[in-house]
């Protein structure tokens, strides 16, 4: 086994939320031993204890106690009536905790929101409950109430964490995405839901230019009846008159002095946000998830797992439309100070997210794979540019974080820190596996599985395997699974999409390797794994090779299946592997042959392309992640749908007609 790239220091270990969560664990139950191993097999085994401890300590403020931790353990959950199967007969409401700290910490610092033009807001959390309640009242008076739905296409700023607090203060349902996403791909998330109110930014600003907002949202109003009422937030003035019947956020706030919130009480497994699939191969599936689960889930990741502290500074670059939003968000309810960021992380220079980091004293910083290779290939070298003494830990996720990059940040970017990849999904809202405050981190693994998650790496037998390569899956229930798919009343779409593949055991759609030290390393989706001569392949196995040669700056990997035997021995799948190349660069025989060589040494044969070309730009989703499978549907004439969906839609056009 390798050596680790990094370790907690006794000190650390000591004073982190989850040593001292053990202690107290340790007096009421029988957990023999103080590792996280320990703690996590314990979490897994007795699953009704683990997820009520993990409520106490949360502290929630409820109005009526749960009378059972978890009523069933059936995969999918068999619902028992409005309270569903987790903490029934509990009430509560989730804006109330995020809150919970307006009174101990009203003048502390709540949130610091920057844009592009470098215009920085701070905002208390005396402040935010007042904006809060100003909102709640208003939408009140907008005939909001619980289980309606209010959308929001609005960027990373105060007012969309306002309006979505003040919506959800009165049990109604949120749900936002970027407004970087085109007309069709919003219009296919916001009209399954019938939101009754709209909020809308009047532009947003991305690589120094300003974009419009304000036309696609003349054009939702017309297409979805059901929106009652447009309220436009200002933020980056677009030039688009606006709709009818639009009103400016402060006049729809109204009273300066509002009433104390009226926080509906609400069951667990009361409707909290709806998130969206990539929605790149069908229409978006709503994925709605629940207050109680999604607090926990959340509490559990970031006070045990982050170790999230009362005056941390939590950054995570992310948009409204990726899930790293609400979770961002959720840190409110552990008192410490979000920074929101909203444009591109990399202007005008690499070292923006840094420059931001060094004058507000970030201590946790979120980022993704793509930026690391971004800022790596731009010879960007923080540390030496940057003081960042309070920073110590970095997250990572979005896509698999390959080893170079531990490396890299390491080297050149901060050698105490814990660098911590984590993967799960929006289907989760959180996380399968993550990293901890007393684990080693090894380069290219994520440190472990979640607490309370089940998981293991099934072969195509559905049997538990370790040291190889397998699915992903859950084989216990936990809180944050969906309460439902909006717009599946039978919950067919629902069971289709997590439990076909092995009944009774939730399938996650990663392609992963539990490994011998106790760690997961993770190789892509398995709907998009490769799979020549019947041997399974991971794309990132291949990514993590081919992004580390210095004259290759992105590349995306597909299975093609030939027209006719003919063209390749067998008929049977090849890799066909698409490279993005440094500036003045072009991939001629001798780079082929480079790229070809260094698979073929850090893999295996069955790793090596049959096919290689050069392309200007890979395709990927808003959130950044490639799209195998559109690419795949091209190569095999077949249709790609929902393309709004895309970041770079146009950029598929250089596969269509492609003689492979």
């Amino acid at each position: 086994m390798p050596d680790p790239i990094w370790s907690p220091s006794p000190k650390r270990m000591a004073a982190s939320n989850l040593r001292r969560w053990i202690d107290e664990l340790k007096t009421r139950h029988a957990i023999a031993g103080e590792d996280y191993g320990t703690l996590h097999r314990w979490s897994v085994e007795n699953p009704e204890a683990f997820w009520e401890e993990a409520w106490r300590d949360a502290g929630v403020e409820v109005s009526a106690s749960h009378s059972a931790v978890l009523t069933g353990r059936a995969m999918p959950p068999e619902r028992t009536g409005p309270d569903g199967v987790w903490f029934p007969g509990a009430r509560f409401n989730f804006a109330q905790h995020l809150l919970r700290h307006r009174d101990g910490r009203a003048g502390s610092i709540a949130l610091i929101a920057e844009g592009e033009d470098g215009v920085r807001r701070s905002v208390t959390y005396g402040e935010l409950y007042a904006m809060t309640a100003r909102c709640a009242a208003a939408l009140r008076a907008a005939g909001v109430g619980p289980g309606d739905r209010v959308a929001g296409l609005l960027p990373n700023t105060v007012e969309t964490v306002a309006a979505m607090l003040g919506a959800v203060a009165l049990g109604a349902v949120w749900s936002s995405t970027s407004p970087d996403f085109g007309f069709q791909g919003v219009l296919d998330r916001f009209g399954q839901i019938d939101p009754k109110v709209l909020f809308c930014a009047d532009g947003y600003r991305y690589n120094g230019r300003v974009h419009d907002s304000l036309e696609k949202a003349a054009r939702l109003l017309e297409a979805i009846p059901s929106i009652q009422r447009l309220v436009v937030v200002p933020f980056a003035g677009g030039e688009h008159p606006w709709p009818a019947g639009a009103v400016a956020w402060q006049d729809f706030l109204g009273d300066d002095h509002p009433p104390e919130i009226e926080f509906a009480q609400l069951p667990f497994d009361h409707p909290l946000f709806i998130m969206y699939s990539s929605g790149t191969t069908g229409a978006p599936k709503c994925i709605t998830h629940g207050a109680g689960g999604t607090l926990l889930k959340h509490h559990v990741e970031q006070k045990f797992h982050t170790d999230l502290k009362p005056g941390d500074v939590l950054f995570y670059f992310t948009t409204c439309g990726w899930m790293m939003w609400n979770w961002l968000v959720s840190g409110l309810a552990q008192g410490c100070a979000l920074v929101l960021y909203d444009g591109s992380p990399v202007w005008p220079d690499a070292g923006r997210l840094f420059r931001l980091a060094q004058q507000t004293g970030i201590t946790i910083f979120g980022t993704s794979p793509k930026f690391l290779s971004g800022i790596q290939q731009a010879g960007l070298v923080p540390r030496e540019r940057f003081s960042l003494p309070a920073l110590r830990t970095m997250l990572s996720t979005g896509a698999p974080l390959e080893p170079n990059q531990f490396h890299y940040v390491y080297e050149a970017i901060k050698p105490d820190l814990q660098l911590a990849s984590i993967c799960g999904g929006t289907d989760i809202i959180g996380c399968f596996m993550l990293g901890n405050p007393l684990s080693p981190v090894y380069a290219g693994e994520i440190q472990g599985p979640a607490l309370g998650m089940d998981i293991a790496a099934f072969d195509e037998d559905g049997r538990a395997v370790t040291g190889q390569q397998g699915e992903l899956v859950c084989r216990q229930p936990f809180p944050s699974m969906p309460i439902y798919f909006w717009g599946d009343p039978d919950g067919e779409k629902y069971r289709q999409a997590y439990f076909d593949h092995y009944p009774g055991v939730w399938r996650q759609g990663d392609f992963v390797t539990l490994t011998a030290s106790g760690g997961v390393s993770v190789h892509g989706r398995s709907d998009a794994t490769l799979n020549p001569g019947g041997v399974r392949i991971g794309t990132a196995e291949i990514y993590r090779i081919v992004e580390h040669l210095p004259f290759v700056t992105d590349s995306i990997v597909v299975g093609h299946r030939p027209v006719s035997a003919g063209r390749h021995a067998g008929g049977d799948t090849q890799v066909v592997l698409f490279v993005v190349l440094a500036a003045g660069e072009t991939l001629d025989t001798a780079r082929e042959a480079e790229i070809r060589a260094a698979i073929r040494a850090h893999a295996t044969p069955r790793h090596v392309p049959a096919v290689i070309r050069q392309i200007g730009e890979v395709p990927v989703t808003i959130n950044g992640k490639k799209v195998e499978l559109s690419v795949a549907n091209i190569l095999h004439g077949e249709p790609v749908k929902n393309r709004d969906a895309m970041a770079n839609p146009d950029s598929l056009k250089q596969f269509e007609g492609l003689a492979l």
